[in-house]
């Protein structure tokens, strides 16, 4: 993954249990005041939230423990992971960007394009003026490669 978003994913992590973990505590805390707990929304509510937290904390422990950081301005070439790519949809001439990604922090509306998608796929180890063909739901695409940065 790319330092940013590893940085990130810590953000979220000391986020969660700096801040959401006590706050769904209290509620529960607050919740269990009102009595039967069996009728009580509050508490029920409250606890699915604590459920998802948790489970929130342990995959984001679990991912940055075995992530391996990679940054991207060190690195030169063809396309690889943590490349920032020009690209041109030949069929409409539409110039889209994309940086190769890793899965945890992959967000296509932010322009971070996950490594196991087709796109990235087929981008990888192509060069500046290269031609791209991939297959998309919507039929098969063609992309010329404009630009690489590693930023």
């Amino acid at each position: 993954m790319t330092r940013a978003g590893h940085a990130a994913l810590d953000i979220e992590l000391k986020q969660l249990k700096s801040v959401e973990r006590p706050a769904v505590i209290k509620a529960i805390a607050e919740a269990r005041e009102h009595g039967d707990l069996s009728e009580n929304a509050e508490y029920h509510a409250a606890r699915e939230k604590q459920s998802f937290i948790e489970g929130r904390v342990k995959e984001l422990e679990a991912l940055l423990s075995l992530a391996e950081v990679i940054d991207p301005a060190r690195l030169s070439g063809t396309i690889k992971f943590g490349a920032t790519v020009a690209l041109v949809d030949e069929d409409t001439d539409e110039e889209k960007t994309y940086q190769i990604v890793g899965e945890a922090e992959a967000d296509i509306e932010k322009g971070l394009l996950n490594i196991k998608s087709p796109l990235a796929r087929a981008l990888i180890g192509k060069d500046e003026g290269d031609s791209v063909e991939v297959k998309t739901p919507g039929g098969i695409k063609s992309y010329e490669v404009l630009n690489i940065k590693y930023v």
